[in-house]
């Protein structure tokens, strides 16, 4: 199933491109309205998701770095033991790997991550995020919903 990794791959590529658009076309903190409930607002991300550990003097950066690292090889090593049939399992790591490596390269690179996606509704901000994270959501949904549904029918046919 390694055959999945053009997906990482592709997350990979739409992400930094997307970062890298968002550094050079919005200012800091400053909401740009796109459609009601919909900004984009260039913020960076010290921590983990939701901010997690963001004001944490700085350690946080290399130990979600290892965090990530270990995370990409036990996905490699789960993406290599899949049967040919377990397609929807493979997509779904394949879009977690793109992600958790998307925003790797932030925190090696820059020493947070780049997050430029707001959603809001009335006074209710959603933390910012970026495509990397929405590409890790949508796989862990992708397994999440595989293994409630349809565990052992993919193998079948």
């Amino acid at each position: 199933m390694l055959k999945w990794l053009w997906l990482s791959a592709l997350v990979v590529l739409l992400d930094q491109a997307s970062k890298w658009l968002a550094e050079r076309s919005l200012d800091y903190g400053v909401p740009v309205a796109v459609l009601p409930s919909f900004n984009l607002t260039l913020m960076y991300n010290r921590g983990a998701a939701f901010s997690f550990l963001s004001e944490a003097g700085g350690w946080q950066r290399w130990f979600f770095t290892a965090v990530a690292v270990v995370a990409v090889v036990a996905i490699l090593a789960w993406l290599r033991r899949l049967g040919a049939g377990q397609q929807w399992t493979a997509a779904g790591l394949a879009l977690i790997l793109g992600g958790a490596l998307g925003n790797l390269v932030d925190r090696i690179l820059l020493g947070h991550v780049v997050d430029f996606i707001q959603l809001y509704y009335g006074s209710f901000y959603w933390p910012a995020f970026n495509i990397a994270d929405s590409a890790i959501s949508v796989g862990a949904a992708m397994l999440i919903w595989e293994s409630l549904f349809h565990r052992g029918r993919e193998e079948e046919g």
